[in-house]
């Protein structure tokens, strides 16, 4: 797998498992319904790094951005995003993927990363508590997950730098 920071020609690769994820209202607080201009404003804004993930083959399987969580003295918190094409789930693009941003996060001088809505039954919190990353509170019935009805948004804290060093 080669992971590298997207271009704007990587849009039309990333746009038509973006749109499957998020139409599918299951583990992104968008609206299901976002168009592709909107949807590319919001994933590939000038403010967020973009990155992207090909298989052997050069096919884009996934993506992910960072940003700035908050500004001014809190900008060194990250925010990001990932998303693997629903058909290459559980081949470790995904891993890959978050820990290459990790490190480039880390890299940028990021020193730790949150994730604001991580909705509890995404199969990605497995992954996230693997990678180290911690529960820091849930938000009860913020979600409303078309099968399992309204369920809690997790937030979610890794730091990206030794606090003994």
């Amino acid at each position: 797998m080669l992971i590298r920071e997207a271009t704007a020609g990587d849009w039309p690769h990333i746009w038509p498992f973006w749109h499957r994820i998020v139409a599918a209202g299951e583990t992104y607080a968008w609206d299901p319904d976002t168009s592709e201009e909107d949807a590319r404003a919001l994933w590939m804004s000038p403010a967020k790094r973009v990155y992207v993930t090909e298989d052997d083959t050069g096919t884009v399987v996934a993506s992910a951005y960072v940003t700035p969580n908050y500004g001014g003295p809190a900008a060194r918190i990250a925010n990001a995003g990932f998303m693997v094409d629903p058909d290459r789930a559980g081949r470790g693009a995904g891993r890959a993927l978050a820990e290459y941003v990790l490190d480039a996060a880390r890299a940028d001088g990021y020193r730790g990363m949150v994730f604001n809505a991580v909705v509890e039954t995404n199969p990605a919190v497995g992954l996230w508590t693997s990678l180290g990353f911690t529960i820091l509170g849930t938000v009860p019935d913020a979600f409303d997950h078309p099968r399992y009805g309204r369920v809690g948004l997790h937030i979610m804290h890794r730091a990206l730098w030794d606090p003994l060093s």
